[in-house]
């Protein structure tokens, strides 16, 4: 699984134990829902700043985004 994957699985469980759609978590970013929905699928990556800025709105820190979890295979 590459770093890419990795974002995507963590936004997508991170967005969801908050109950946030990608459109409110989009906001919240200042990003289209278009975007968020894009890295979630891992069809997009995301640059450094737009890491920052999705974490900032899900309330953690950037680091979370892109840890390898027991919850996301290899």
């Amino acid at each position: 699984m590459d770093l890419k994957d990795i974002l995507a699985a963590n936004l997508r469980r991170l967005r969801q134990a908050q109950d946030l759609t990608q459109e409110e978590l989009a906001d919240r970013a200042g990003l289209s829902a278009r975007y968020i929905g894009a890295v979630e699928r891992g069809d997009a990556s995301a640059r450094i700043t737009i890491v920052g800025r999705i974490a900032e709105a899900l309330g953690v820190e950037p680091a979370e985004l892109i840890r390898k979890t027991g919850a996301i295979p290899d």
